[in-house]
């Protein structure tokens, strides 16, 4: 059984192709091939993939804070293709900014016997930090990839990096 997860955080066409609805912008972009070596090297290593996944319904009470975004079923929820994933990956599906909640993340990392869990993907000042949040709650080791994780906004990012490592105790490699 893998001892390490890598958890990848909505790398989806909403966020990371410029036509998306919450297009990231160019820093989401630039992390695409970091984030395809860090899958390829988490895998090497016998580790467990997860895609994390926006999948909101059409009346999503998020929407009251951001625009339509990542509609399960349609293309802007769709993983981008250059993170195609493999038979052996798990995708997890959710609507809330967590990995975790109302999620099978959890029984997916005791299922398979993780006990070190990886972050790469968007956004860092919202999704990421909370999955963070939520792993250091269960008492996971937690890794990001600073150069693997992106935001809208470099000053959000810059701050949630310093965060999840100052209060939530991740390492950032």
């Amino acid at each position: 059984m893998p001892n390490k997860a890598l958890i990848i955080a909505d790398m989806l066409n909403d966020f990371i192709d410029p036509q998306g609805t919450l297009y990231v912008g160019p820093a989401g972009e630039e992390i695409i091939e970091s984030v395809k070596s860090k899958i390829k090297e988490m895998r090497g290593q016998g580790a467990l993939i997860i895609f994390i996944c926006d999948a909101h319904a059409e009346n999503d009470l998020e929407f009251n804070m951001f625009p339509a975004h990542a509609i399960k079923g349609q293309w802007g929820a769709e993983i981008i293709p250059a993170l195609a994933p493999q038979p052996d990956d798990q995708i997890v599906f959710k609507t809330r900014y967590s990995s975790f909640f109302g999620t099978n993340l959890e029984q997916i990392l005791v299922n398979k016997g993780v006990i070190e869990a990886y972050l790469v993907g968007v956004c860092t000042s919202i999704c990421i930090m909370e999955t963070v949040s939520d792993l250091r709650q269960r008492d996971y080791p937690t890794y990001v990839f600073a150069d693997a994780v992106a935001d809208f906004d470099q000053t959000a990012h810059d701050y949630s990096l310093k965060r999840m490592e100052t209060i939530y105790g991740a390492k950032l490699i």
